[in-house]
């Protein structure tokens, strides 16, 4: 393309230097934001070859009128200045967050003599230590509330020690305050509290009872036993808090796992943050305008925009491939060790994050249907598409789900009208050969369909089997043998996300964006939760029973014993002698016999 006199002398004179570049339309407004490692090398290429090689690089090079150079010294301090230009302007061809509003953020305000825990929406407070930002209010809300029921920290806005009341309020005749604000309570044990409080948001639970475990021994100790069952039903509260939010994984340390997703124009990343071998917490952020960028591109993108301006970060950052510019995001970050696993419970944590990108990416697309289009039309574009004789007001989506061979579980979801209807969910412990698919569809498919028929039952309009063209054969096999041959059966291949029909050589490839498609990622999504739901749960009750049953003096009651009181595994492994000798049925020899068969390291 021709390209205007004055840019083209300006693109001659452009120095073989790392920078920033701006590409502006005839009225001035910034139309893209980019960086190079050489201004001379990059800049030039936007009217070459490729300049057409996108709609989006077609239209951008078609409105370009002016060009603005910000040379840096080094690479990278141009991938910082690009992402600060790019939150300033927003540039219409640039990736963009769909949200681009402040999340809020826990801030501890540590240089105050009396800290306050506070949420903000800006990092303005001098020395405050920061947690977060909180994409979702409710975990936000739910972790204010757990740190006011088990600390007991002020929330009134009193400049102590220089400005104070004469008497304390409310929170200290409810227990929630100590009343340091008239000097009940000193700084150094308001400050020894303030402590704990940073190592529950950071996630450390563990050091978190220890401490207070002892605080309650020395407040017993001195006869202050009010004190002392405060600090037991902080415990105790703690313990109510671990058992539903902790998932234990194999494996300890921290690192942050980070997943992204991509569908058509829009894509999804996750950071699921590890402490302690424990996932506590998940953030994510939707990105869009991203069709023709590269996945490197678009992760670069994420982790310079959403996870580097986290303030709890861990030193082991977990990637599912390389992005851009890594050498330069290692100098922005040098605390961090980027790791792109391959194998062990890095690549678990990598997988993980993923899984839940999709997740989180598909419901974005679901919820962005409005009601009508989510109950009725994607149910009749589907039975269009795939050609049905029936529109399909009810199908059913099958997955088999295992670990390694072992654990072998199907799953049966049901849908109505496009909507799960789960009380027609059904699960099956496979029977057959664990390490078989085929056969476990062909096991899944006889049993379900044979009691539906047995008990005179309406069957399904269609069923869609989680797999490719062996799965679709077994279940083709499986209601062929209960004579039902005109039951319309297909499959959906994930990687290509592909349709096969029992009588078509080739498959049917849906548009991304088609209604129809979304509606079976939908259901094929929801069996495979369904599916490892239920594996895990078979898995963790084998694990669970394997480990205690095999300590002398355990048996299936004392076993029970163990997990009602202390929650799961790793509440036994945690709990003292004292509190394991507690329960009927068990001394403190016991307990010390229980612990140290549990905590021996292999």
């Amino acid at each position: 393309m021709a390209i205007p006199d004055r840019l083209s002398r300006e693109l001659d004179a452009l120095p073989d230097q790392p920078g920033v570049y701006l590409w502006k339309n005839a009225v001035g407004e910034i139309l893209y934001v980019g960086k190079a490692k050489s201004l001379r090398a990059r800049v030039p290429s936007y009217f070459g070859p490729e300049a057409d090689s996108t709609p989006e690089r077609a239209a951008l090079v078609g409105h370009i009128a002016d060009l603005e150079t910000i040379i840096v010294p080094s690479e990278a301090q141009a991938l910082l200045l690009e992402n600060n230009l790019i939150k300033e302007h927003k540039p219409r061809f640039n990736i963009r967050l769909t949200d681009d509003k402040s999340y809020p953020r826990v801030a501890v305000t540590v240089t105050e003599p009396f800290p306050r825990v506070l949420v903000v929406r800006r990092v303005n407070i001098p020395g405050a230590r920061y947690f977060g930002p909180y994409t979702d209010v409710a975990t936000l809300r739910q972790t204010l509330k757990i740190v006011r029921r088990i600390f007991t920290v002020r929330s009134c806005h009193w400049d102590l020690p220089h400005d104070a009341p004469n008497r304390p309020c409310l929170d200290y005749h409810i227990d929630r305050c100590r009343a340091p604000c008239v000097g009940y309570q000193s700084e150094a044990d308001y400050r020894r509290m303030i402590d704990d409080v940073l190592l529950f948001l950071e996630g450390k639970t563990v050091d978190v009872r220890t401490r207070l475990r002892e605080r309650m021994h020395e407040a017993s100790q001195r006869l202050d036993f009010e004190r002392a069952a405060q600090l037991r039903d902080a415990l105790k509260w703690l313990d109510q808090v671990e058992q539903p939010q902790a998932v234990e994984l194999v494996g300890g340390g921290d690192a942050d796992a980070i997943g992204l997703a991509r569908d058509g124009d829009d894509a999804c990343g996750v950071v699921l943050r590890v402490r302690e071998g424990r996932l506590i917490a998940r953030d994510y952020r939707f990105l869009e305008n991203v069709e023709h960028e590269a996945e490197a591109t678009v992760l670069a993108a994420f982790l310079v925009r959403c996870y580097l301006p986290l303030e709890a970060r861990a030193r082991h950052a977990l990637l599912p491939f390389a992005p851009d510019d890594l050498d330069a995001l290692q100098q922005v970050a040098p605390d961090i060790e980027w790791h792109v696993p391959q194998r062990g419970t890095f690549a678990k944590l990598a997988q993980l994050a993923d899984q839940n990108a999709r997740h989180l990416l598909d419901s974005l697309k679901i919820e962005s249907f409005d009601i009508d289009e989510r109950s009725a039309d994607p149910v009749f574009a589907l039975g269009r598409d795939l050609g049905l004789a029936a529109v399909p007001r009810s199908f059913v989506c099958i997955d088999i789900s295992t670990n390694q061979g072992r654990d072998t579980v199907g799953s049966l979801v049901w849908f109505e009208a496009g909507r799960p209807k789960k009380a027609e969910y059904r699960r099956f412990r496979i029977r057959g050969a664990p390490q078989d698919d085929f056969a476990a569809v062909h096991e899944v498919v006889t049993r379900y369909l044979g009691r539906r028929i047995s008990e005179e039952k309406p069957l399904p309009d269609l069923v869609v089997i989680d797999g490719g063209k062996g799965q679709l054969g077994a279940a083709v096999d499986a209601a062929r043998a209960l004579g039902q041959e005109k039951l319309p059966i297909v499959s959906l291949a994930k990687q290509q996300e592909e349709v096969f029909f029992p009588a078509r050589p080739d498959p049917l490839q849906l548009s991304r964006r088609s209604p129809s498609l979304k509606l079976l990622q939908r259901a094929r999504d929801e069996a495979h939760r369904f599916a490892v739901s239920y594996s895990r749960q078979r898995r963790a009750r084998r694990t669970i029973t394997s480990e205690l049953l095999t300590i002398p003096g355990i048996g299936p009651n004392r076993r029970r014993l163990l997990l009602e009181r202390f929650g799961s595994l790793a509440g036994v492994k945690t709990a003292t002698p004292a509190e394991i000798g507690a329960l009927p049925g068990f001394s403190t020899t016991l307990a010390e016999r229980i612990l140290e068969r549990l905590n021996v390291r292999p």
